[in-house]
């Protein structure tokens, strides 16, 4: 299995986000949820229209059992989260049963990981970023690397990812030495 990436600059999950609405509003909404969730994809892909709609508006929160570790986990829905989950049930009008993800092949089930993946390869290939291995952990590790840059207390994050040490989120992340180099300069005592 290849290692992953996060898209560690804001103008890049921009871009990638701006190229998903154009071309499907649905690709769009699971990009936004796999950036604001640190969920991975089977998670992502099992969501039920319920989970993320109450049937007037978004929910506040998003409450999964993920299925790598059988954990329940709760997680506040931000407001770009709202808003594409708005468009998507404006666009879609689905009913609370269905996946979000639902496959275009009329199966009534989920689009597959490697259909996931496909989209996300071919979003960051169209916008210049096919030098980055994303993939569909890319979105969970881009979460987590923006909350780290934001100052996110690393335990914080540890408990987000499942992670038992701090030194295993700043691999997962990928921080890079540049990066390390920079909290020295900024800190400037």
């Amino acid at each position: 299995m290849n290692m992953t990436y996060p898209l560690k600059d804001k103008k890049q999950i921009d871009m990638v986000k701006l190229y998903l609405k154009s071309k499907s509003i649905r690709n769009f909404l699971l990009f936004t949820i796999g950036i604001s969730s640190a969920l991975r994809i089977s998670d992502i892909l099992s969501l039920r229209i319920s989970q993320i709609y109450d049937g007037h508006k978004a929910t506040d929160f998003i409450d999964v059992k993920e299925k790598k570790t059988g954990k329940s986990k709760r997680f506040a829905t931000s407001s770009n989260l709202q808003s594409a989950i708005k468009i998507f049930i404006k666009q879609y009008k689905p009913t609370q049963d269905e996946y979000v993800f639902i496959s275009r092949k009329g199966s009534n089930k989920p689009i597959t990981r490697q259909r996931a993946v496909q989209i996300l390869t071919e979003a960051l290939d169209m916008c210049g970023l096919s030098n980055i291995n994303f993939g569909s952990h890319g979105m969970r590790k881009t979460f987590a690397y923006h909350c780290w840059k934001k100052g996110t207390d690393i335990t914080y994050l540890m408990r987000i990812l499942n992670h038992s040490s701090p030194k295993e989120v700043l691999h997962y992340i990928s921080v890079e030495q540049e990066e390390l180099d920079d909290i020295y300069v900024n800190l400037n005592l």
